[in-house]
């Protein structure tokens, strides 16, 4: 029981890791950048949803809803004026500029809400699903992250292949210059996928500080590192490779806190991400992509 306890503990940090890797995954495969400051926009959705439940006493759902549509706001303000102008520049500038904006937003928050770390309450409650006799304890927290998780998985594959808009975001990750040619608004196509990679960011800001109660704002910064090394392992660029890295790397976590060293977790998690990339450099879902000359 205590293996398929840390199982489920797993699978459940590995849903918000999926959650966050879908915003970088996402804007990747289309606007082939690397969005850095993409852990901080779920600190400023942790910071949002805070400010909504404990000083404005809002219900859960509104805290969130104003969370989402703060980060949505914010993904496409970042792209409007740090990442747009730099859409011909070289690959490095535009990941220069990305972790400057990181910093940027790390350290506006510090001025405007100090580096004292907050205890977030609990947006899910705090009871607990025992099953086999009490042997077995699922807490409400992993039960809706691990729901929500499925949802959002679901829903994406459904928007990306079904959805004028999710073709269109399709058709620019192929070629952006035929999308073009087809009419497809690459600049507003561009602009959906942050926001709703931001929207996702501040959920998966939510879940987070909900599991783990304490936001800063550095709290997104390493959740945000663990996230795009889920989706470089998964396959970067590929949503379903996303979903898949995000939950295995969170169930070897887990069993590395468990069974190896709390103090080694993080290192376990990157050995096991470089030795994925010495045998499958695309990751577990990646496609090679054949460069023509």
């Amino acid at each position: 029981m205590v293996f398929l306890s840390h199982l489920i503990s797993g699978v459940s940090l590995g849903g918000i890791y999926a959650i966050i890797a879908l915003g970088y995954t996402m804007v990747y495969g289309i606007a082939k950048m690397l969005n850095f400051a993409h852990g901080d926009v779920i600190m400023v959705g942790g910071y949002a949803c805070f400010f909504m439940v404990t000083y404005y006493d809002l219900p859960v759902a509104v805290g969130v809803l104003v969370a989402m549509a703060v980060c949505t706001l914010l993904g496409v303000s970042i792209e409007r004026l740090a990442y747009k102008p730099l859409r011909r520049a070289p690959a490095l500038a535009v990941l220069i500029t990305a972790i400057g904006v990181s910093y940027f937003l790390q350290n506006a928050a510090q001025l405007l809400w100090t580096s004292n770390p907050r205890v977030f309450p609990s947006v899910v409650g705090n009871t607990s699903l025992n099953l086999f006799g009490g042997q077995l304890s699922i807490s409400s927290t992993a039960i809706v992250t691990i729901s929500i998780c499925v949802v959002i998985m679901v829903a994406l594959t459904w928007f990306t292949s079904k959805t004028k808009t999710g073709k269109a975001m399709r058709a620019c990750s192929e070629d952006k210059a035929a999308a073009q040619l087809m009419g497809i608004s690459v600049n507003t196509t561009i602009s959906m996928t942050f926001a709703i990679g931001s929207a996702l960011a501040a959920i998966a800001g939510v879940l987070l500080c909900s599991a783990y109660p304490t936001l800063s704002p550095t709290t997104g910064a390493m959740p945000g590192i663990k996230a795009f090394t889920a989706a470089v392992f998964g396959g970067i660029g590929s949503i379903p490779g996303a979903m898949i890295g995000g939950i295995l790397l969170g169930i070897i976590e887990i069993f590395g806190k468990a069974y190896i060293s709390t103090q080694l977790s993080d290192a376990i998690v990157f050995f096991v991400l470089i030795v994925v990339l010495l045998v499958k450099p695309d990751g577990l879902l990646g496609k090679r992509v054949q460069e023509k000359v």
